[in-house]
């Protein structure tokens, strides 16, 4: 029937939310089946899962794993983990799609620093509690649900418990031709025959790019009061040829154009790759070709 994504940073309540939709749904009037899926279900230890990149990527996929075999016409399944990534909504934004259900985002909007309290609160009654260190690097690295994108949308923003009615409703609502404020996602031949393949493409050519833009500025910064002879980022990658300094606003700009790019070829061409060297590879390619230097 729907998935629902909860979105929020760390100790903002979003387990408390996931628990209030799903008993408010079992006593809705259709009483459909509803699963929370969240570390918690997994036995999964929230600061050994974000303790590094590559363990938070392995708990990204034992998610998106777990949801995708949950996820059906005859079930909601609520999502209740951080969900901090755009790429990583896109992700299951896919998922939903694939399976031809609703879907929409739950974004609990709390400060900053009633996180840290209510982390802090957790740790003295030694409830599960992230570490410090860790908890300053998922605030930071948070990124904001934006309603403009599809992935993100419809978004409701939880300031108060008045909101689960509504939620409630959007997910339970009968739909007929007439019905125009509850959008069932539709599956695509792409999404019926690979039902992951462009999720996965986006998430790694986006985080791949940013790694080469990272580099390139790291590379720059040292080149300081010196000639720039080229950026190198390593393992095997192409140098970026560049003689100048390049400022992060053009590199932006090229990135997104690239990433655009890589998403109109895959409509009419093979798919995009979607491992992160080939990305990085194309991405290297494509910004000597652009600054000249190739």
């Amino acid at each position: 029937m729907a998935l629902v994504v909860i979105c929020g940073q760390p100790c903002s309540g979003k387990t408390t939310v996931a628990t209030s939709i799903y008993k408010a749904l079992e006593e809705s009037e259709s009483k459909p089946t509803v699963r929370i899926v969240n570390e918690t279900s997994l036995h999964l230890d929230r600061n050994k899962s974000y303790a590094d990149m590559p363990s938070e990527k392995n708990l990204r996929g034992v998610l998106r794993s777990e949801v995708d075999r949950s996820l059906s016409r005859d079930n909601i399944v609520i999502v209740d983990s951080l969900n901090s990534i755009k790429g990583y909504r896109y992700e299951l934004w896919c998922l939903a799609r694939a399976s031809g259900t609703r879907y929409c985002v739950v974004y609990c909007d709390v400060n900053e620093d009633d996180c840290r309290i209510w982390n802090e609160d957790r740790r003295t009654r030694e409830e599960p509690s992230y570490n410090d260190n860790i908890l300053e690097d998922l605030i930071r690295r948070f990124e904001t649900p934006d309603r403009r994108n599809r992935w993100d949308s419809p978004l409701f923003e939880l300031s108060s418990s008045e909101v689960i009615p509504d939620i409630v409703s959007y997910l339970t609502k009968k739909v007929d031709s007439k019905t125009r404020d509850v959008k069932i996602l539709q599956p695509t031949i792409a999404t019926q025959t690979a039902r992951s393949s462009d999720a996965n493409s986006l998430y790694e050519i986006d985080r791949a790019t940013l790694e080469v833009i990272s580099g390139i500025m790291e590379g720059q910064s040292r080149a300081i009061g010196g000639v720039i002879n080229g950026v190198v980022l390593g393992n095997g990658l192409l140098t970026v040829n560049i003689s100048r300094t390049v400022g992060l606003p053009e590199l932006r700009r090229l990135r997104r154009t690239f990433i655009k790019l890589t998403g109109q070829s895959s409509l009419s061409g093979p798919p995009p790759p979607v491992d992160a060297e080939s990305s990085k590879r194309m991405f290297v390619d494509y910004l000597n070709r652009e600054l000249g230097t190739a």
